[in-house]
């Protein structure tokens, strides 16, 4: 018996000196491999009952998300609940957007119940949108700063301090958004999910570098949203096209991956712009996700550029400007040839991020590049 206890005893003494240790050592790593729970659909935009119906029953067998994404029914209580009824009648979970919440008073009662209404198919709200792009092309959340890191304190506190942000989060509700800029510092003002646009001629690389980046960093979710390509009809890109950034998406590991419907185009298509050949991609996508499942741990970057901190650079192309108020600097050439150097050499296994003390990148990262190292 008294050799047991001393065992018992020596066991307890290793186990606090070891344990912490270990702890310790992992602090800012990747987190562990979890079960693999991801959403793709469809966004609504347009402001009937019914298309919204026929949109899900076209789309309800091969998605399991829908968005409603219409400021029309965001401001029609009746409309709204008929709709997300008929997608919780469909088996589907859902987002709603609202450019705010103290247009009429229902909005913030109808937000608070809507667990309790709908159960966990309702996911959260889409609040507004692209505040990280409007500020990088219209400076509108704030106009003027000394400093690069005077701008990325009042971008985060002018977010975090909108009053619809602050009802939502003191409610637990979740609160999504859609970005092509400045990824990291929405994080920073407490949106939980981040659907970085897939679109226009950016890089899907960079995007997706940037977003999964920042989401990680911050210990978040984040999706992608596969969105126009031409301010013209078509719009969107091509089907095949659209069905390899479906692809691209989940085997980077997205949470999320949205395809946006609006406008209506051409004018009696009653899908939005979304036509035969896209709800094909679509299908043929949700049958390669089955057949290809993930493992997220095998979907997680193995290196990482870390940029300049409070760096709000657009970085869409070398003459984007920062934080929507000064143009190009002396770094940004560097960065940007550095950072193409890399989405070359590892495509959708770079991640970037910025400068961080309380963050080790080495040990979330095999390889870390820093911005103005000499990267050949």
């Amino acid at each position: 018996m008294k050799r047991l206890a001393w065992l018992l005893i020596t066991v307890l003494v290793v186990s606090a000196v070891i344990l912490p240790s270990i702890y310790l050592s992992n602090v800012g790593e990747h987190p562990e491999a979890e079960e693999d729970d991801w959403f793709f659909g469809v966004t609504y935009g347009q402001n009937t009952v019914e298309a919204a119906k026929r949109l899900i029953d076209r789309v309800h067998n091969y998605t399991n998300v829908f968005v409603v994404d219409s400021f029309a029914i965001s401001q029609n209580r009746t409309m709204l609940d008929e709709i997300c009824s008929y997608a919780t009648e469909k088996n589907l979970h859902f987002f709603v957007y609202f450019f705010s919440l103290y247009a009429f008073d229902w909005q913030q009662e109808w937000v608070t119940t809507a667990n309790q209404t709908y159960g966990d198919h309702f996911l959260g709200v889409y609040l507004r949108d692209e505040p990280g792009g409007r500020q990088i092309e219209q400076s509108e959340t704030f106009t003027n700063a000394s400093s690069y890191s005077d701008a990325a304190n009042k971008y985060v506190e002018n977010l975090s301090d909108y009053w619809s942000m602050q009802f939502l989060r003191e409610n637990n509700i979740p609160v999504v958004t859609s970005d092509f800029a400045l990824f990291w510092f929405d994080y920073q003002a407490g949106f939980e999910v981040i659907f970085t646009e897939l679109g226009w001629n950016n890089s899907r690389t960079k995007e997706i570098a940037l977003c999964r980046g920042a989401a990680d960093a911050h210990d978040k979710d984040w999706g992608t949203i596969i969105t126009w390509t031409y301010q013209h009809p078509p719009y969107i890109g091509s089907a095949p096209e659209t069905y390899q950034d479906m692809v691209m998406s989940y085997e980077s590991g997205a949470k999320y991956i949205l395809v946006f419907d609006y406008p209506q185009y051409p004018e009696n298509n009653p899908y939005g712009i979304l036509n035969d050949d896209y709800f094909s991609a679509m299908q043929q996508f949700w049958d390669y996700t089955n057949t290809h499942p993930r493992n997220l741990t095998q979907t997680q970057a193995e290196a990482a550029m870390v940029l300049p901190k409070d760096y709000g650079w657009g970085m869409r192309n070398p003459y984007d400007n920062i934080w929507g108020l000064w143009q190009p600097d002396n770094a940004s050439a560097l960065i940007w040839n550095n950072m193409n150097t890399l989405v070359d050499r590892y495509g959708l296994k770079l991640d970037i991020v910025y400068d961080n003390a309380d963050i080790n990148y080495t040990k979330r990262y095999a390889e870390v590049y820093l911005w103005n190292q000499t990267i050949t």
